[in-house]
């Protein structure tokens, strides 16, 4: 659609015409989808990684005051191996939970492909490009994978597609070898 603004430049009206969506990414296409859990799943992340840091930095004055570091090596060993816990394992338990987690999804007309981004591990964004025939869908429900991107798991809520065509072209419904216009014609 046209979007018509006016912006004012030091008194000045400057009026401009665009054909592009407001959704449009100049380098990935039309946005069509766009996770509702970006935010949470950034916030979780931050807040796992956070606590793991501060634990990292308390671990010498907990060591220090609470004696741990005369005891046995039984002790000792068993007491790292439980902050060992929270402080590694959680945070990467999150990231592999979320890694394929889609914040927002753009596609191409007209070379057919889909821009996914994702959170990395250090929560910045991460870009995936693929062609709607490298797309793969598990035959088997599996929890947090929608659709395997080449190799990469992805997740999307297919509810949040605003045009229900689009996930259907993403997920390679719209060619269906069972029911074609042509036969139906004969």
């Amino acid at each position: 659609g046209f979007i018509f603004q006016v912006t004012s430049f030091q008194g000045v009206a400057v009026r401009s015409l665009s054909t592009s969506s407001p959704h449009d990414h100049p380098e990935h296409g039309r946005l069509v989808y766009k996770g509702n859990l970006a935010k949470t799943v950034l916030g979780v992340k931050f807040f796992s990684y956070s606590t793991s840091i501060f634990n990292l930095f308390m671990m010498p004055y907990i060591m220090l005051k609470s004696g741990i570091g005369v005891e046995s090596l039984l002790v000792q060993a068993a007491f790292y191996g439980l902050i060992g816990i929270f402080t590694f394992v959680t945070p990467v338990t999150l990231h592999i939970l979320t890694k394929g987690y889609v914040i927002r999804l753009y596609y191409k007309d007209e070379v057919d492909t889909y821009t996914a981004i994702t959170y990395n591990a250090i929560l910045a964004e991460k870009v995936t490009v693929f062609h709607q025939k490298d797309v793969k869908i598990p035959d088997i429900t599996k929890m947090f994978t929608t659709f395997y991107a080449k190799t990469k798991s992805m997740l999307v809520n297919p509810t949040l597609f605003p045009n229900p065509q689009d996930y259907n072209h993403l997920m390679g419904y719209d060619k269906s070898s069972f029911f074609k216009i042509e036969d139906l014609e004969e």
